[in-house]
């Protein structure tokens, strides 16, 4: 079987989603299914925190830091592109956080032209050809102003510069052939949603049910289960942090990644108007050890081994829990309530948005 590398693209203005989204994303495209996710970090962003070297100041000017931030981001490509063609996965989920017509946001168009024509001669068309898809996340400073911060205490844009932003880089990728516009209709998990959708169908492959509800079930056969319904395995481990924010719940989670693990920081927001919002960013395992110093001690870390599996054409996740060896939890994502579940599954009651099957309350219980 020949690689199937695709490339897609993350960009918006400030506050957008996008750490958020590259989080889901290594969740939803595991090793275990075939998948090999790359992914790109911002490139002005390390330039800025590793170098030193910044657009302001008496540093260089917007122009000569443009030519640092596109030599850079050619390189990472180049290194992604060769890394996809050595990996084993056939699968291949290249994934950048911003890319080399994000700059054209930053200066004018001539001076954009000319930097590109530096490097081998690109030009604008033969950038944009380069990628399979754009996704733009709309800033939240554009429907969503209650949220515009949240995510990162020291963000110092304001709200009218952050939608300018996200105005401009529009404008910078508008060329491309196949942009998708994520904006801020609903809610940010909804935003979330609408991303990894339209990623599978850039990908061609059936687009994931995001109806989700939640059941209470005997603990099945999981040999059976593994065997009929192809379900695979992850051991997951998510700790709880202390407030150090009112209204800001903080947690951690380790995630089997085939022989290697991933590793996520997640903040939960409730407003005082009762709105929720949920930032989650990949971190390393030494941060990931760093925060584990901060745990709540009156919350036990929740082990768990999710399984999921396809089953008459809807998603289900399985998860089991050390605590209790005679039941465990059921998702299932579904087009409609209707959706048949697994003969192997016997159902003891939904619990769909019951506070008592959350995993904050089984930290604190231990027990289904």
């Amino acid at each position: 079987m020949s690689k199937r590398i695709t490339k897609i693209v993350l960009t918006g203005g400030p506050a957008a989603g996008k750490t958020t989204l590259i989080s889901r994303i290594l969740h939803e495209f595991k090793q275990e299914d075939g998948w090999r996710v790359i992914t790109i970090p911002e490139t002005a962003t390390e330039l800025i925190s590793g170098f030193g070297i910044r657009p302001f100041g008496d540093c260089m000017t917007m122009l000569e830091f443009q030519d640092f931030v596109i030599a850079d981001q050619i390189h990472k490509e180049k290194l992604a592109l060769k890394a996809a063609e050595v990996v084993r996965e056939d699968n291949i989920l290249i994934i950048y956080d911003r890319a080399l017509m994000d700059d054209k946001a930053y200066i004018s168009d001539e001076d954009f032209a000319r930097v590109l024509a530096r490097f081998d001669g690109r030009t604008e068309a033969s950038v944009l050809a380069g990628y399979d898809a754009v996704l733009h996340l709309v800033t939240c400073a554009k429907g969503a102003e209650f949220a515009y911060d949240l995510g990162n205490a020291a963000r110092t844009e304001s709200l009218e510069y952050a939608r300018e932003m996200d105005d401009r880089t529009l404008r910078a990728w508008s060329g491309h052939p196949n942009l998708h516009i994520i904006d801020n209709s609903v809610n940010f998990e909804d935003k979330i949603n609408r991303a990894i959708v339209e990623i599978y169908r850039v990908l061609g492959q059936p687009e994931p049910m995001v109806n989700k509800r939640k059941f209470l079930v005997e603990m099945p056969d999981i040999g059976l289960l593994c065997e009929k319904c192809g379900a695979l395995g992850i051991d997951m481990m998510q700790t709880y942090l202390r407030v150090v924010q009112p209204g800001v719940e903080r947690r951690i989670r380790q995630q089997e990644n085939g022989e290697d693990y991933l590793y996520f920081y997640t903040e939960k927001h409730v407003t005082p108007d009762g709105a929720k919002w949920v930032t989650e960013q990949p971190i390393s395992e030494k941060q990931y050890i760093r925060y584990l110093m901060e745990y709540d001690g009156e919350l036990h870390s929740v082990r768990k081994k999710k399984y999921r599996f396809i089953f008459n054409d809807c998603r289900f996740e399985l998860d089991v829990y050390p605590f209790s060896s005679d039941r465990a939890v059921l998702f299932m994502y579904a087009p409609n309530a209707d959706a048949n579940l697994p003969p192997e599954i016997t159902v003891l009651s939904e619990v769909t948005g019951d506070p008592a099957y959350k995993n904050r309350q089984l930290a604190r219980v231990q027990a289904l």
